[in-house]
């Protein structure tokens, strides 16, 4: 792709970046968020001047779109989705890009009071003489993911502009909420029509992912009795002392921090109390079935125990599971990562097939029917205001895009 293209496809993220998008974790509205709704209908106008068809947007602020196919024979429709909210765990309001070109291999200074620095991240090293767009350090940049967003909607204008390039149909999907486990609460799989689709919501360059955590939440309530503490013997329940009592319950090894690989592990996302109430929300991971029911079976025994030694009331749990390993659907569907391993390598990208320390709506779209491997969208560091995203990987991507479509019609 050329530098038009690039600066497209730069410009185009730099809109997307500017829509404060970020979900909410435990509400019951779909989408999560009303600013959601922004990017969404920003994104059904966009489809539709780009040249897609049967363009549309749901109640549930799902945005489809179809390419059709170019070619006289019959091959499999393909799909490509990602999602437009942004993770609840940094700010997402007001993010101010900066655009580093040429990166000179030392330290990106974010602001007065940080840099992001390859001594901290040595992912960065290999980005040398690249561009690097990157966050001011007060919020998180959104490249997980609407740099797959941006990548997707390149690609098709790019297929739309060069009718040379031969494909079949090809459908794509943008959704809200994956941040907070939902994005494939009300997908219309029937209406999207693929017989497999690609996330591209993986990771650094060269990132081909089939297997995924089994995922759950817990959130934890602990209930308390407040007294005057001068006068709280044999009277107080303190409701933050029973919260730090569970926490300790877990163990302390198996956390984000300690782990990798197929590492299993609990991750408390917040925590707030006082002596009355307080509450733990947790994420727990596992790509191993066993281990995963064996993880969620101890937090209800320790909820049980605590149960009995301070009264059932005292303690609620709502605990449940949020997406499984996609492995088992994919393996179906196995020519599809087959074809996108060839994609990565005819574009000069090695492949790097490992599986996803996260979760992705590709995840349960492939037990909703809709096989999904996931591919690199290019970012580093999510979820925070150290994360950055190399354009030229960006472009890899979308090159990725325009060969799968290639080689799923023959050529």
């Amino acid at each position: 792709m050329d530098k038009i293209w690039s600066e497209k496809l730069k410009q185009r993220f730099l809109k997307y970046v500017s829509f404060h998008s970020t979900s909410i974790p435990f509400v019951e509205d779909f989408p999560s968020s009303k600013r959601q709704w922004d990017i969404a209908k920003y994104l059904f106008e966009e489809l539709k001047s780009i040249g897609l068809e049967d363009v549309s947007i749901d109640d549930n602020a799902y945005v489809m779109g179809f390419l059709p196919s170019n070619i006289g024979h019959r091959v499999p429709t393909i799909g490509f989705v990602s999602h437009f909210d942004t993770s609840p765990d940094f700010s997402g309001e007001n993010v101010k890009p900066q655009i580093i070109e040429n990166y000179d291999g030392g330290d990106i200074r974010l602001n007065d009071k940080m840099a992001l620095s390859p001594n901290e991240f040595a992912d960065l090293k290999q980005y040398k003489g690249q561009t690097i767009i990157c966050t001011d350090g007060t919020t998180l940049l959104g490249a997980d993911d609407k740099a797959g967003v941006a990548e997707i909607v390149t690609a098709m204008e790019y297929l739309i502009a060069n009718p040379e390039i031969k494909h079949g149909k090809i459908a794509v999907g943008f959704t809200p909420d994956e941040e907070v486990g939902r994005g494939a609460d009300f997908f219309p799989v029937e209406k999207f029509g693929a017989e497999w689709a690609y996330t591209m919501d993986g990771s650094e360059i060269g990132e081909l992912e089939y297997e995924n955590f089994n995922a759950a939440y817990a959130h934890i309530k602990f209930h308390g009795k407040s007294v005057h503490p001068g006068y709280a013997k044999g009277l107080m329940v303190n409701a933050s002392t029973m919260a730090r009592e569970f926490a300790d319950g877990l163990p302390a090894d198996e956390v984000p921090e300690t782990t990798e690989g197929r590492e299993g592990f609990f991750h408390m996302t917040q925590m707030k109390g006082n002596v009355s109430e307080a509450e733990l929300q947790y994420i727990i991971r596992d790509h191993d079935m066993d281990h995963f029911v064996a993880r969620k079976k101890l937090i209800e025994e320790i909820v049980g125990e605590m149960q009995q030694k301070y009264g059932k009331d005292r303690i609620e749990l709502d605990m449940g599971d949020q997406y499984f390993n996609m492995m088992e659907k994919v393996k179906e569907k196995f020519q599809s990562v087959e074809i996108a391993e060839q994609a990565l390598k005819d574009v000069g990208v090695t492949p790097k097939v490992q599986p996803i320390r996260g979760g992705t709506d590709g995840a349960r779209l492939s037990f909703m029917g809709l096989p999904c491997p996931n591919i690199f969208a290019g970012g580093h560091n999510f979820h925070g205001p150290y994360e950055y995203v190399p354009l030229e990987s960006m472009q890899k991507a979308t090159e990725v895009i325009v060969r799968i479509g290639e080689l799923v019609a023959g050529e």
